[in-house]
């Protein structure tokens, strides 16, 4: 008993001493922890690590719907040493740097859509990509019809900003020739099944073909093909036989979706608390948007080896949703399906037939 007593002091004694010893290091444990992650995140170019192939970076898979788990609609693509971005949501440039996606190399982004949710982050975008690549040109960024006017409209907006950037950091840094975007207008033949090669060089393909998110009009999908990999991005749509037709064998199909029963809970909410405008935004947007099925479908229709859901409507706060979120897809696809989260990185080295999915943050 005795021997108990003193094995309990002993612990205890242990144990003050190890909370003492905390709080009375705290500032020095604090600064070591801040250290080793500035050395683990600062300057991190991750496509200096990865193997030859092609890479897609979740920086955006939701809405403009809070959501914690989902910034704005973004996806960075490394296709051998290319560096491109599809779509400029909101958040998305902070989650690329978090990730080590090297927005210093970045040489074109593509946009789907001109929805605001798809292209919001655009001048933060564009200000990193000018800075931290000390570019000496504008960033090319191509899109359906008025992406010039869009493009325009936010190197007004970053002028003065640009400005002061120049004079504080100096012209090596911030060279106003390089400032901001040009906008690059997209136009696909008309009709049903429209399509056409927008960059082809060596081993890296990407075709931009046209889906349908009326009354949006022109809105695109892109497929990305590399070496003997592929992706294919749905942007906005419903179910859509172009895309199913442009998105033939891919290895990863990343399609949006909502789910209309949970967004049917949403609606009846905001009636029930009066917002009788909110309610019919949920209404609309079931129009112009595929739901989990359909997309499910699609991917079975175009042979895809996997489905990943991204741009996400309602928010999914929690893992637990997902199933609710994906219900019945899994009788109408028999490939492997995620419900993609921010800071995902999908790897395809060449090749190879792999898939890794591994976390940036």
């Amino acid at each position: 008993m005795k021997l108990f007593v003193r094995l309990l002091i002993f612990v205890g004694a242990l144990i003050c001493l190890g909370i003492g010893g905390y709080q009375l290091f705290k500032p020095q444990l604090a600064e070591m922890a801040f250290r080793k992650a500035v050395k683990a995140g600062v300057g991190v170019d991750r496509s200096e690590t990865l193997p030859d192939g092609l890479h897609v970076f979740v920086c955006g898979a939701g809405t403009p719907l809070p959501d914690p788990k989902r910034s704005g609609a973004c996806l960075g693509v490394l296709a051998g040493s290319k560096a491109l971005v599809i779509d400029a949501g909101s958040g998305g440039s902070r989650n690329l740097t978090r990730m080590g996606f090297p927005l210093s190399k970045v040489d074109h982004v593509y946009l789907t859509h001109l929805h605001s949710d798809h292209m919001d982050g655009l001048g933060e975008l564009l200000m990193q990509a000018w800075v931290n690549g000390q570019r000496d040109e504008p960033l090319p960024v191509s899109g359906p019809r008025g992406v010039d006017e869009v493009i325009d409209g936010f190197n007004q907006a970053y002028r003065i900003d640009g400005q002061f950037r120049t004079a504080h950091h100096g012209v090596d840094i911030a060279n106003p020739a390089g400032r901001g975007g040009e906008g690059d207008v997209i136009s696909l033949p008309a009709g049903p099944g429209s399509q056409a090669i927008v960059y082809e060089d060596g081993d890296l393909t990407i075709t931009a073909y046209s889906v349908s998110h009326a009354p949006v009009e022109p809105a695109f999908g892109y497929r990305i093909d590399y070496k003997d990999r592929s992706v294919s991005i749905s942007g906005d749509t419903i179910y859509d036989p172009n895309l199913v037709a442009n998105s033939r064998d891919v290895d990863l199909l990343f399609h949006e979706a909502l789910n209309p029963e949970m967004v049917g809970v949403m609606r009846d909410a905001a009636k029930a608390r009066g917002q009788d405008h909110i309610a019919q935004i949920m209404d609309d947007i079931l129009t112009y948007h595929a739901t989990p099925l359909d997309a499910a479908r699609a991917a079975k229709e175009a042979n895809a080896r996997q489905l990943v859901f991204y741009h996400t409507i309602p928010p999914m706060p929690s893992k637990v949703l997902y199933g609710v979120f994906t219900k019945g897809t899994r009788d109408i696809y028999d490939g492997k399906i995620t419900v993609s989260e921010d800071g995902m990185i999908f790897s395809l080295p060449s090749g190879t037939d792999k898939v890794e999915m591994t976390k940036g943050f």
